[in-house]
């Protein structure tokens, strides 16, 4: 039987995701393939190399550091998370990944993109991060919009892969798993709603195929959680997403708020876990 992991983004939202994932890592649920998206990417990566606690540990202890993410960073490579810092010095120095175990790994682990000229999602395999190319699809996929400059792989340019598929429910469902998990940032009642269409039309004017999928996403985004919904009824997938609303900021500075949103992940995962070992 063959599982399949389905990550959503939200930016430190996601630290819910790194508590869910530690949970499963502690009591040895099995995941044969993750598909993550933003920063469900960038903190699921820590499954495959089997670090438990690794996101919320680095998330913490830099939070407040100008060079980790944020306005200075901003303002200063125009990127609001660091790419140095984040994807240099944390990976290969202040908390560094176990490159080793995530090469050997036998679980496939997919990156959402969303290519600016095609305004289209692609999912990339990554296989090794020391490989650059790798590294860097898994830093587009985390690249908000607007305070991000595109990731250029390949000639291509590439932004946060929310934006074209926040929840790609069609594409585990078409990878051949057996069962799905997904897990969600956000309480059962959220729905996305819409967002300003004027300022993307402006901002990335060059690229009209990725200005219509920034407006268009609050509709894909909510039409994508009504089938998450329908498949959870129909007992077909099963799905973890917070049980209460925690107010956190996309970019949280608060130490406590990371760990709020960490312990609910933990929580939430360890009150399905039989659930989760009989599914």
């Amino acid at each position: 039987m063959k599982v399949g992991l389905l990550l959503e983004g939200g930016a430190m939202r996601c630290m819910y995701t790194e508590g869910v994932i530690d949970v499963f890592l502690e009591n040895n649920i099995k995941i044969d393939g993750i598909v993550g998206v933003s920063a469900g990417a960038l903190f699921g990566i820590n499954y495959k190399s089997k670090q438990i606690g690794r996101g919320l540990r680095y998330s913490k202890k830099y939070a407040k550091n100008k060079d980790y993410m944020g306005l200075y960073s901003y303002l200063t490579t125009g990127n609001i998370m660091n790419e140095d810092f984040c994807f240099n010095r944390i990976v290969n120095e202040l908390d560094p990944l176990d490159y080793e175990t995530f090469k050997n790994s036998k679980v496939d682990f997919y990156a959402v993109v969303t290519n600016l000229e095609t305004g289209k999602a692609e999912y990339i395999k990554i296989e090794d991060l020391r490989d650059k190319n790798s590294l860097e699809f898994l830093r587009a996929s985390g690249s908000m919009p607007f305070v991000s400059k595109p990731v250029v792989v390949n000639n291509k340019k590439y932004l946060d892969g929310g934006i074209a598929d926040s929840i790609p429910i069609d594409k585990i469902n078409n990878m051949g798993f057996d069962k799905i998990i997904v897990v969600l940032t956000r309480p059962k009642e959220y729905k996305k709603r819409k967002s300003n269409q004027i300022f993307p039309k402006i901002y990335y004017k060059k690229y009209p195929k990725f200005v219509e999928a920034i407006n268009n996403r609050y509709i894909k985004y909510n039409e994508e959680l009504e089938k998450v919904e329908r498949l959870e009824k129909e007992g077909r997938i099963l799905v973890i997403r917070p049980s209460k609303l925690v107010k956190i900021k996309r970019i949280e500075k608060d130490a406590n708020k990371l760990q709020e949103m960490y312990s609910l992940g933990q929580k939430d995962a360890l009150n399905l876990l039989d659930k989760i070992k009989n599914y």
